[in-house]
Parts: C-alpha cells; structure tokens; sequence
C-alpha cells in the first residue's frame, strides 16, 4: 500500500496537481483501497492543524506582508547600504544584508525576496550588475526568512515534531548567520571578478541618518523575539504583536499604507494562509497514515542500518531535505 500511496503521489505531482490536492488526493486513495473509512481523513485533517501555536503562522505571515509592502524594506537597504555600500560589489552585498535585517521582521522566504527584491533589482541594473547573478543572490537572500527568527516553517515542523518554537527560533540565529556570510563572500567573489562598481561612500553621517530612519523597523526584531526569549509572551502572542506594531509603523509613522492597501494586503495574506494551513492539514493525514502502517519505524531501522553516528544520520537527513526541496516547497517539505 506504501508503493500506491507514493505511486499516486509522484502522479498527481508530475501532473501539475497543487502539493496539498496532491498529498490529499493520494492518501485519500491509499487508505480508500484499503478501506479505511473515509471520516478518518477529516478528522485528522482537523486534528492536524488544531494547535494553538499555528495561531503564529497567520500572523507572521500578515506582518510581513504589511513591512514588505511599505517603506520599511526601503529603509532597511539605505541603512544596509550606508554600511557596506562602499565596498567593490557592495550593492550585491547589501542585497544580502537587507535579506537578513528582512528575515528577521518577516517569518517569510517569498516576504523577504519581494520586498528586497522590489527595492534593489532595479537599482542593481543600473549599476550594471549582471541581472541573472543579482536575481539569484537575492534568492537565495530570501531563504533566509526562514532560518532566521520567526520563521514560519519552524512554528510548522515545532507543531509537527512536537517542540519548543522558542528553543527553535533561538537555534536559527547561527545557522542564518552563516548562510548570510557565505552569501556574501560569494558577492564579493563575483564583484571582482566582473569588476562591479562601488557604492556609497562611508560616512558616519549617513550611517546614522539611515540608522534613525531605519530604526522602527529594526525595533520589531527586538520587541518579538526579545518578548519571547524574556518569557512576556508566546512566539503566537509575538506574531500578534508584530501584526499591531507593523500596522502602527505603516500607517502612523511613515504613513506609507492607506486603509485599502490594508484590507488588500489582508485578503492576499489570508490566501497565502489558507493554502499552508491546507498543505498541514493534508499533511498530517499522511504522517498518521503511514505511522499506522509503520513506515516510520522501518526508515528508521533503515537509517540506522547504515550508521548510527548522529552526525551521519543528520547528513542523511539534510540530503533527503535538499533533495525533496527541488520539488516541493518548503511547507510541504
């Protein structure tokens, strides 16, 4: 029944089906066959996303969305730009900067792309930067979203395996880090290479003009994950609290967004949710599926029939990870 159940699945995915119909589909099917009543399927779709921490995911999602749309991303690039802008390249190495000041604002991969990407692809044209390269950086900027905290993902595998969203997100900040170096000594590589002009020239000035500017959205950061780490309230109460303060910084401080432009973001916000909430919904009906066939068991009997150094099984695990992310996107994954 495994093989039906995988079999349908590759189908459905090769057929241009949606991820979470795909999921749905061929569980439905599976289980079907081997007549399981279907009322099984809904309650475990609701018991899926029963969970109080998935209040978060809603929420970041909406903040985001209200960050990225206003002049908060704009702020954050000049302020990233006065640092690191006069360096060879250094437009390219701001991209990168934005993406992690952005990241830690929004939860969102696709949230930091766009409003990174909004601000500077043009600017990196005209500068004369490769647009294909500027695009890729940028990119992968974005997936920083989702390492560094909040992230949106990580509320979704701490209700999957059951831990600490406040332990996760304090583990993201290394990892996010490291991905933002890296991707910055690939920009510096590039810049001399392709001989990329220089950007703004330092000056303390502007570093601290851009700073002043900057500052209200580099205050979210703080008041989320600085509530949560001191215990005044939870990572979905933090969600809340970005929501309202991105609200008060867009519509009242730099006064960037109109009451229209909040109920459209409202709308494309609440799309976005639904379909993550549908891909988690879907999917627990496939977890429960298959540890009640005891597929998980036998992966793991698999596993540690090759190794069981902890290091090798965490390898193994990224290979699979990066192997199912060329396919599917990061929720589902």
């Amino acid at each position: 029944m495994t093989g039906l159940l995988f079999g349908l699945f590759f189908l459905f995915m090769l057929a241009g089906v949606p991820i979470a119909l795909a999921i749905g589909a061929s569980t439905m099917l599976a289980l079907n066959a081997q007549g399981v009543p279907l009322m099984v399927v809904t309650q475990q779709m609701f018991q899926g996303i029963n969970s109080f921490a998935l209040v978060a995911v809603p929420m970041f999602i909406l903040a985001g969305d209200l960050m990225a749309q206003g002049k908060v991303s704009e702020k954050l690039v000049d302020f990233a730009d006065s640092l690191f802008g006069f360096l060879k390249g250094g437009l390219s190495i701001v991209s990168v900067l934005a993406g992690m000041f952005f990241a830690a604002i929004s939860g969102s991969g696709a949230a930091t792309t766009a409003a990174v990407g909004s601000s500077l692809v043009p600017e990196l044209r005209k500068k004369g930067y490769d647009p294909a390269s500027a695009a890729s950086l940028i990119a992968a900027s974005g997936t920083i979203g989702v390492v560094i905290p909040p992230s949106v993902p990580m509320i979704i595998y701490a209700v999957i395996a059951q831990q600490s969203v406040s332990k996760l997100f304090l583990n993201g900040f290394i990892p996010g880090l490291v991905m933002g170096l890296g991707l910055m000594a690939i920009a510096i590589t590039q810049a001399y290479r392709r001989n990329y002009p220089r950007g703004t020239a330092l000056s303390l000035a502007t570093i601290w003009r851009t700073l002043k500017s900057a500052s209200w959205g580099l205050m979210t950061p703080v008041i989320i994950l600085g509530g949560i780490f001191s215990g005044i309230f939870t990572p979905s109460e933090a969600a809340v609290v970005a929501v309202n303060y991105a609200l008060l910084v867009s519509l009242f401080v730099y006064r960037d967004l109109k009451i229209p432009d909040v109920y459209r973001i409202l709308i494309r916000s609440a799309i976005t949710t639904s379909v993550i909430m549908l891909v988690i919904a879907t999917s627990a009906v496939l977890s429960w599926t298959l540890s009640s066939w005891q597929v998980p068991g036998a992966i793991a009997q698999a596993v540690l029939s090759i190794s069981t150094n902890p290091y090798v099984i965490m390898l193994l695990i990224v290979a699979v990870i990066l192997l199912t992310g060329v396919f599917i996107e990061t929720a589902s994954a």
